[in-house]
């Protein structure tokens, strides 16, 4: 019953099978490019998301050693100090009952490295961290309270959480601004 017509060959010119090929390698084609262009916005949208959540618990991390330091420096009203280290902040063996400022040693959430230490240029002692990041952060404004000099900061290395001690008449130190040896502590 082939009524004079011959089917073409399966794949030859012409004929449906063929052309049906060659529509769907270019569909194929055109799915796997959409694809990829889509993960590779997702790739970055999530980049993002994770490097804000690293921002976050950078602030977090300093701001619990700036704590720390400060209530180490307080901790003897008579004999203030900055540690030495911060296995200081860990146990205080200035006390007898050896208080803990800081409850574990953090890393830096940007490097996953050790925090560096900002030491006061007269004792050599610690008054802060910062991070060892040269990257440049996301978050560039809508600083909390105690970091609004951290607005427009160009590295995270410039990032520094430093401890705000007071100085009183009993805590001038020599040397320091709004002391001199003129004026010791009493």
């Amino acid at each position: 019953m082939n009524h004079g017509k011959e089917r073409p060959e399966p794949g030859a010119r012409g004929s449906l099978i063929g052309n049906d090929r060659g529509f769907s390698y270019i569909a194929l084609l055109t799915v796997i490019v959409i694809m990829g262009i889509s993960l590779g916005a997702a790739g970055k949208y999530w980049s993002n998301v994770s490097l804000r959540d690293k921002e976050q618990e950078l602030l977090f991390r300093g701001d619990q050693y700036r704590i720390a330091i400060e209530r180490y420096h307080a901790a003897l009203p008579m004999r203030p100090q900055y540690p030495q280290s911060i296995d200081d902040l860990l146990t205080d063996n200035r006390t007898a009952t050896g208080k803990h400022h800081l409850r574990r040693r953090y890393k830096d959430p940007i490097t996953n490295e050790e925090f560096v230490e900002i030491r006061d240029p007269l004792s050599r002692r610690i008054i802060g961290v910062r991070s060892s990041s040269d990257k440049a952060p996301l978050k560039q404004g809508d600083f909390p309270e105690p970091y609004k000099e951290l607005e427009g900061k160009s590295k995270y290395s410039e990032w520094q959480f430093v401890a705000a001690v007071k100085q009183s008449p009993l805590t001038k130190v020599p040397g320091r601004p709004g002391t001199s040896w003129a004026d010791p502590p009493r």
